[in-house]
């Protein structure tokens, strides 16, 4: 089963592509990633009309995100055009024309305000992937609220509770809108904070080639996407393959690829494949901060300076990345903390679709460096950081090559004090049993043998303890499970208890036969999804909700905004 994306590479003109250049190098920062807080306080904000207004960050060599601070944003949702690298070019979905999105930086205890404004030609929304937010401020098109029309606005407001790294995204037909960058970052600065000299922020994501996609089905047609976008003779429109069974002559029907004759360019038969086999072959560009490869940003250090960086995974591909020749520490998971973690070095840290890690370490090893992944995956390649020490610009880049272990989270800490035990008496137990299936013809991803929104709910009242087991019973599959408006701690792996930290998270990758039992607090009432991370897996059923009960949303449901949660 091949997942149903949007994005599409566009081989332009060179005048066209110089044009292009210009225009997103001009486009508000646009192509700007990675960012360094060491510099704030001497770095000059953005004139405001009132203190309440977000200060933006300009950018420096050393600091080349763009950052926002205060506690008033609009984040205007609009297409731009993207440059992963000097050949590649993406028509992409943006919130303030950027990929990702401008990063949110915000103080622990205060009451912010977003402004969503939707000048794309579909509607929209703002999820906020790990905040525990109210829940009519999650985002959810039919759930929570009506998802934004073209040409409309909404304003989120909350208080940020929960220090740590998050990200936001849309929620609507997230399949499409994620794939195609609407995305970005939200970090909560903690009331005390422990000082780090460099603090940069790496988002990762993956993109389509053309040409395996395209030949497989005998090459594409126009290619031009349903929005207007960019086309060539070789590229493909996926925009509208979500929800629909059949595509026009100029596009490609992927929905039944496992049970088709099709091959890719290199002549690999895809028939039997399962989506965890075929999406590495589909997706083979890996970005950093919307660049690729040789196009990635370097983080610029100094020797001696503490250094934290803090990955978010925005795609569908899990990655395993390696730090090489330093001794570093795992600081939180999701944003939330590890109790008294180790330095480690030789291993690979796994970062699965939603998920966020933060590291850190010391720069003690001067030269330059490649934070870069380590797997099979034919796009791995292109997903190289490099860390540069100052006056070692100009040296080869340092990595490790061979076999290396991951870290396993569930042993990594020391232990502690937590809120919860296998011990416990929990008011509801809940098992879900996530499966690969068909479903009329169609490949599904379900949920105790369901797909949503056929699914059983879990319902709850508020003050209930809550204990689930999650069970990987697809053959191949992985499935990175994430609920909203909650954090679970993790209790035990393959009947094992955690042996480490109290590992509290919001997203838990789950490989093909494992077994987690996690526990949450109903404390925030609503009606909260709980899903596979990855969107194709949610679009295609592995959906339910924990719904609490008495509550009633805030919202009437408008039909006429095409709402769709996944």
């Amino acid at each position: 089963m091949l997942k149903k994306r949007t994005k599409k590479w566009v081989a332009l003109p060179i005048v066209l592509t110089g044009v292009l250049v210009l225009s997103a190098c001009t486009n508000g920062g646009q192509n700007m990633q990675g960012h360094d807080m060491s510099n704030m306080e001497n770095m000059n904000s953005m004139k405001s009309e009132s203190d309440q207004q977000p200060k933006q960050m300009s950018a420096s060599s050393d600091s080349p995100i763009e950052v926002l601070t205060g506690n008033t944003f609009t984040l205007t949702a609009k297409e731009s055009m993207l440059h992963l690298d000097d050949n590649t070019m993406k028509n992409a979905w943006t919130y303030n024309g950027t990929v990702p999105g401008p990063q949110l930086r915000v103080k622990q205890g205060e009451t912010i305000k977003v402004v969503l404004k939707n000048e794309l030609p579909e509607p929209v929304t703002i999820h906020w992937h790990g905040l525990p937010v109210p829940n009519n401020m999650d985002g959810i098109p039919g759930v929570t609220q009506n998802a934004v029309k073209p040409g409309e606005s909404f304003t989120y407001q909350f208080k940020v509770e929960v220090p740590g790294t998050y990200w936001y995204h849309s929620h609507q037909k997230s399949v499409d809108q994620v794939d195609k960058g609407l995305y970005g970052s939200i970090v909560v600065e903690p009331k005390n904070p422990e000082p780090v000299d460099k603090d940069f922020t790496l988002v990762l994501d993956e993109w389509m080639k053309d040409d395996s996609m395209a030949d497989m089905h005998g090459g594409g047609g126009a290619g031009m996407d349903k929005n207007g976008g960019n086309s060539s003779n070789s590229s493909m429109d996926m925009s509208s393959m979500n929800h629909g069974s059949s595509t026009n002559s100029s596009s490609m029907n992927m929905s039944n690829m496992n049970h088709g004759s099709s091959t890719n360019s290199s002549g690999m038969d895809m028939r039997n494949m399962s989506d965890a086999e075929m999406m590495p072959l589909m997706y083979t560009i890996f970005s950093v901060n919307g660049k690729t490869g040789s196009a990635i940003q370097p983080l610029k250090v100094k020797e001696g300076e503490k250094v934290r960086i803090r990955l978010i995974n925005a795609g569908y591909l899990s990655h395993k990345l390696h730090l090489p020749g330093h001794d570093f520490k795992i600081v939180s998971t999701d944003g939330q903390p590890i109790n008294n973690p180790p330095k480690i070095n030789g291993q690979l840290l796994n970062i699965a679709p939603g998920e966020r890690y933060d590291i850190e370490f010391v720069a003690n090893n001067p030269g330059k460096w490649l934070l870069d992944e380590h797997s099979s995956n034919p796009g791995a390649k292109s997903l190289a950081v490099p860390i540069v020490y100052e006056g070692y610009e100009n040296v080869s880049p340092k990595t490790d090559s061979g076999d290396m272990p991951l870290v396993d989270i569930t042993k990594y800490g020391e232990a502690a004090k937590s809120n919860f035990s296998l011990e416990d008496k929990y008011d509801i137990q809940y098992t879900m049993d996530l499966g690969t299936d068909m479903s009329n013809g169609k490949m599904a991803f379900t949920i105790n043998g369901k797909t949503f929104p056929n699914t059983d709910p879990l319902n709850v009242k508020e003050g209930d303890l809550v204990k689930v087991k999650l069970v990987n019973k697809s053959p191949k599959d992985i499935h990175p499970m994430h609920l909203h408006g909650h954090f679970f701690q993790v209790l035990s792996k393959n009947g094992k208890p955690v042996s480490g930290s109290p590992l509290v998270k919001d997203t838990l990758n789950i490989l093909p036969g494992e077994e987690y039992v996690v526990a949450f607090k109903a404390d925030n009432p609503g009606n909260w999804m709980f899903h596979c991370h990855d969107l194709g897996h949610a679009s295609q059923g592995m959906v339910t909700e924990v719904k609490y009960d008495g509550f009633k949303p805030d919202f009437t449901v408008d039909p006429t905004a095409n709402n769709m949660p996944e």
